[in-house]
């Protein structure tokens, strides 16, 4: 039996847009006139009036964090209560009282950002976490995910001192000789290893409880880097926990398994087990190596090549050494893994480009697909060798709403000339993706098209930064269905509607060719529908 839609604008991944479209079998069986679509029909087929609606491939962001997000949904939410530390506070002791804790409960939030505080220019440390909780340890995880503050109860069962040895690619924060609660990359390690790990079924509802968000937003498929969510988590425990949930039929987002190691031996017992680019179904498969090659911008730990132009103290934390980053990579490519490296500092950029370098040197591959995540700060050498070396870019340009804020701040007037240059990488060949590292960001791909077509914040107070980088509204689309199944190698089996691909889809209450670009955030999610089946609906009638 097929279901014909019908009386639409549809983006099948060109235009002009068509009007129908059928499915079949969980399959796009035909896209052209709703006269073509309504000959095909046959006794026992069902219609679906589209109303005139906009209608495209369903979303896919090609770099999050599922696990992670829906771990933080179950914490107190900060990115809305970050207008000042003050309110960041009263936020986590709100979350607090309706959250009674045992003695030595962690209390956990994410998504505060000090750029944003008006009643102080720091980040929050130890003492004012304090003020939430001296009983119960409490834990505040920036929105870069790169640093996290803990109050003086956490410090006394993590038993770290200033005698507390500096991990590699990390920094635990000491100011004036005192613990002041903060750790960096690396070093948050030692708290997460702290916090109590769930069972697997608890790691179901979290996938479960992030996969019901991200099909609000039209998200059909997400690259999800899971494994350094709980690094007391083995791997096969979170893959076992998705396998089980698509065995049951409850998986309604395909994930593409970004797969976070940080050393060779764990990557080797990996790929060992049978777990290579590839392996798994259209529902989870595992994906690239995902190394973390660096820290953030609005943390200071993207890893730059000169000092910051607001903090000359420091030029960032790069997270692995060139021989580390050498070896992983080389071991990948040559084990047919994709690999995808977290590069925002142009310093880390160069270490991530001489790995590929001699790693395709030295095992040349024709379409391997290896990537750059986020390659935010660049210099224009970088960006021609990137395409030179055919490299894949996962972009977030949702990340322009904040960074075009401080981005001159922090690394000066002539990087920040070349830098988040997207537009520029397309024109050179590379194929660009687009997501929002959720839960750094809120995994809205309309808001994140918005940023790459206008280049200013959200509500337009700042910008257009750089302009020429704009992308045209089908650029936009394309960079959220095409690009992101290419860099998943799917590109033959999903991001377009056409016959012969999986029938994943939104329907919009509105049509992004035609909406003004600064309202692109504003258009509503009507209705998302994976393998032809509806997973999620927002009070819409289609029948």
């Amino acid at each position: 039996m097929k279901t014909i839609y019908y009386n639409g604008d549809v983006y099948t991944g060109a235009l002009p847009l068509a009007e129908a479209f059928v499915v079949e079998n969980c399959m796009f069986l035909f896209a052209g006139s709703s006269k073509e679509a309504m000959a095909m029909a046959v006794e026992g087929d069902s219609f679906v009036d589209l109303k005139g609606r906009f209608v495209c491939s369903g979303f896919n962001d090609s770099h999050m964090h599922l696990l992670g997000y829906g771990s933080m949904l179950n914490t107190a939410q900060l990115a809305d209560r970050t207008n000042s530390l003050a309110d960041m506070l009263n936020a986590l002791r709100e979350f607090q009282s309706s959250h009674p804790y045992t003695k030595d409960g962690w209390i956990q939030g994410r998504g505060w950002n000090q750029d944003y505080f008006s009643d102080t220019d720091r980040m929050p440390n130890r003492f004012d976490l304090d003020q939430v909780s001296a009983e119960n340890p409490v834990c505040v995880i920036r929105s870069c995910g790169h640093c996290l503050v803990v109050n003086t109860r956490a410090l006394e069962i993590l038993g770290v001192t200033t005698k507390t040895h500096q991990p590699e690619g990390g920094r635990i924060g000491i100011e004036n000789g005192i613990l002041d609660g903060r750790f960096f990359d690396n070093a948050m390690d030692l708290v997460y290893k702290a916090i109590p790990t769930p069972e697997k079924e608890e790691l179901k509802q979290m996938i479960l409880a992030g996969c019901r968000a991200l099909n609000s937003y039209g998200i059909t498929s997400c690259q999800s880097d899971d494994y350094c969510v709980f690094r007391k988590v083995p791997w096969k425990e979170i893959n076992e926990a998705y396998q089980e949930l698509e065995e049951a039929g409850e998986l309604t987002v395909r994930v593409y398994e970004q797969s976070n190691f940080t050393d060779l031996s764990e990557l080797k017992e990996f790929v060992e087990a049978g777990n290579r680019t590839g392996a798994g179904t259209d529902l989870f498969r595992i994906g690239p190596l995902k190394l973390l090659g660096d820290g953030a911008l609005g943390a200071r730990t993207a890893y730059l090549s000169r000092e910051y132009a607001d903090c000359p103290s420091t030029c960032g934390i790069p997270v692995f050494s060139q021989e580390t980053l050498d070896e992983m990579v080389s071991y990948a490519n040559s084990h047919r893994m994709q690999t995808a490296v977290h590069a925002i500092g142009d310093a880390c950029l160069d270490r991530v480009l001489k790995a590929y370098e001699k790693a395709l040197l030295d095992f040349p591959k024709k379409d391997h697909r290896h990537g750059i995540v986020h390659c935010q700060i660049t210099r224009p050498e970088q960006l021609k060798k990137i395409c030179e070396l055919n490299l894949h870019v996962y972009a977030q340009t949702i990340f322009l709403d904040y960074d075009i804020q401080i981005v001159e701040k922090r690394v000066g007037k002539e990087l920040a000339f070349s830098s988040y240059r997207w537009k520029s990488l397309m024109k050179g060949g590379a194929c660009v993706s687009n997501g929002t590292d959720c839960p750094v960001e809120t995994p809205n791909p309309l808001a994140s098209m918005q940023c790459a077509v206008t280049r200013t914040t959200l509500h337009g107070q700042i910008g257009p930064y750089l302009p020429e980088e704009q992308f045209s509204v089908q650029e936009a689309l394309d960079s959220y269905t095409i690009c992101g199944a290419k860099a998943s190698f799917e590109e033959d089996k999903k991001g377009r509607i056409q016959k012969g691909m999986m029938a994943d889809f939104v329907v919009l209450g509105q049509n992004p060719f035609t909406v003004e670009p600064d309202k692109i955030k504003d258009i509503p999610v009507c209705a998302t529908y994976l393998a032809g089946r509806k997973v999620f609906e927002n009070a819409v009638d289609f029948s």
